[in-house]
C-alpha cells in the first residue's frame, strides 16, 4: 500500500480543505439560524444557504464524489476515503452540501448498480442533481433486525402490482417532505431459502396506504438536520411490479452491496469528526485555566490530547487499509477489515469526543458546542448498518476459522 496520495486525490484534497474553511464552517451558524426559522423544521435542504452551498461545490467540482463511473467523479474508494473524512468535520452540513449525504448515497448506489433504466431516469436522475431527497427502509421495530432474514414487513404479488403492508421505524430522511422515495426491504417468499426470502422494491412517498407515524429522537435530538428518523407503516399499500429492483428474492444480496460501501463512509466521515474535536480540546485546553495554570499544562489533559492523537492515527490507518483493499480485491476481500473497521470507529471516535466533553466542562453538554450532539450521533453508528455484536461474532467465526486452516 502507497501511504501517500496520487495527484488528483491531492488537488481535490486541497480543492475540499479550502470550500469547508472559505464557505462551509462559516456557513455553519447561519444554516442552524436558517433551520430553526423554517415553518417545517424537517425540510433542511429548503434553507437559503444550503442552496449557495451547492452551487459553490458544484463550481468547484465538489458534486457526488462518492460515486464511481460517469454518473459520478469516477473515484476509487481510496481517494474518496480522505475526502469524506474532511466533510465529516462539518457532519450536519458539508456532506449535503456535495449531494454526498446519506441516506442518499447507499441509495443512489444501489439504482446505480441494480435499477432499471426507467427507474435511473425517474428516481435516480433526481437525486443525483439534488432535486429530491430519499429513504432506505429496512429496520422494523417488531423483529431483531440485526438479522436482516428476521425482516416481515410482506410483499405480496396480485397481477401486476404488490401489495406491501408491515412497519418500519429508524428511517433516516423521512420525516423530510422533499423525501420522494423509499427503498423499501421486505419478504415476498416466506418459503424460500432464508436469504433469498427478501426483495427490495421502490415506494413513492404519495403512495396510499404509507404513512409516516411519527419522528424518533435520539438521546433528545431529533436530527432534523438530516431530515430526521422516523416511523412507517404500510396498510396495503400498492405499487407496479416494475418498481422491484433487480429480482425476487435478491433483497439480502442488494443490502450487503449496499451496506459495504456505507459503513466505509461512515467511519471516514466519524474520523472528521473526531479530528475536529481534537482540535477543540486543544483551543480549549490552552484558552482555559484552572487552580491557577492552563489545562495544557495538566498532566491528565495533556494524557487525553496524547492518546487521542494516538488512537485516531491507528484507525485512521486501519480505514485507508480497508479503502485500498476494497479497491484491489473488492469488497468480498475487505469483508474482515469492513466489519474491523465497523467494530472500531465507533467506540474510538466515542471515546474521544467524552474526553473532549469532559475538557469543555458543563459546556460541552450544551448547546453552544457542538461535541454533545457529534456524541449522539456516533453512539448511534453501533447501530447502524448492524451493531457491534454482530460484527465482533461474525469477525470472530471467521478468524477462528482461518487459523484452524492454518494449523491444518
Amino acid at each position: 500500500m502507497d501511504f501517500g496520495f496520487d495527484a488528483r486525490t491531492e488537488e481535490l484534497r486541497a480543492t475540499m480543505l479550502a470550500f469547508m474553511d472559505e464557505v462551509v464552517h462559516p456557513a455553519e451558524a447561519v444554516f442552524h439560524d436558517q433551520l430553526a426559522a423554517l415553518s417545517n423544521r424537517w425540510a433542511w435542504d429548503a434553507t437559503p444557504v444550503l442552496h449557495d452551498l451547492r452551487s459553490e461545490a458544484r463550481r468547484r467540482g465538489l458534486w457526488n464524489l462518492f460515486l464511481p463511473g460517469e454518473e459520478g467523479a469516477g473515484l476509487t474508494n481510496l481517494q474518496y476515503a480522505v475526502l469524506a473524512e474532511i466533510s465529516g468535520r462539518s457532519i450536519h452540513l458539508a456532506p449535503a452540501a456535495m449531494n454526498c449525504a446519506a441516506p442518499d448515497t447507499g441509495n443512489m448506489e444501489v439504482l446505480h448498480l441494480f435499477g432499471t433504466e426507467v427507474q435511473k431516469k425517474q428516481w435516480l436522475e433526481p437525486l443525483l442533481e439534488g432535486e429530491i431527497r430519499s429513504a432506505f427502509a429496512m429496520t422494523e421495530p417488531d423483529v431483531a433486525s440485526s438479522d436482516a432474514t428476521n425482516i416481515e414487513l410482506s410483499i405480496v404479488r396480485d397481477g401486476d402490482e404488490y401489495v406491501l403492508n408491515g412497519r418500519k421505524w429508524w428511517i433516516t430522511g423521512a420525516m423530510n417532505p422533499n423525501c420522494a422515495i423509499f427503498i423499501v426491504m421486505g419478504k415476498t417468499d416466506p418459503s424460500a431459502d432464508r436469504h433469498r426470502q427478501q426483495s427490495m422494491v421502490l415506494v413513492p412517498r404519495d403512495t396510499p396506504g404509507l404513512e409516516v407515524v411519527r419522528g424518533m429522537e435520539v438521546y433528545g435530538y431529533d436530527d432534523h438536520e438530516h431530515g430526521g428518523h422516523a416511523e412507517l407503516r404500510f396498510t396495503d399499500v400498492r405499487i407496479p411490479v416494475s418498481n422491484l429492483i433487480g429480482e425476487e428474492g435478491g433483497g439480502f444480496g442488494i443490502a450487503q452491496a449496499r451496506l459495504g460501501p456505507g459503513r466505509i463512509h461512515h467511519c471516514m466521515r466519524s474520523i472528521g469528526i473526531a479530528e475536529r474535536a481534537i482540535e477543540m480540546m486543544c483551543a480549549r485546553a490552552e484558552e482555559r485555566v484552572a487552580f491557577g495554570r492552563p489545562l495544557a499544562e495538566q498532566g491528565v489533559i495533556r494524557g487525553w490530547i496524547a492518546e487521542s492523537r494516538v488512537k485516531l492515527e491507528q484507525l485512521r490507518l486501519l480505514v485507508l487499509k480497508t479503502a485500498w483493499l476494497m479497491d484491489t480485491v473488492g469488497n468480498k476481500g475487505a469483508h474482515t477489515e469492513i466489519q474491523a473497521i465497523k467494530i472500531a470507529t465507533p467506540e474510538t471516535v466515542q471515546w474521544i469526543l467524552d474526553k473532549a466533553i469532559q475538557l469543555h466542562g458543563a459546556g460541552g453538554l450544551s448547546q453552544d458546542f457542538p461535541l454533545a450532539n457529534m456524541s449522539a450521533g456516533i453512539r448511534t453508528l453501533r447501530f447502524a448498518d448492524g451493531p457491534d455484536e454482530v460484527h465482533k461474532n461474525a469477525l470472530a467465526k471467521a478468524e477462528i476459522a482461518r487459523q484452524a486452516s492454518r494449523r491444518g
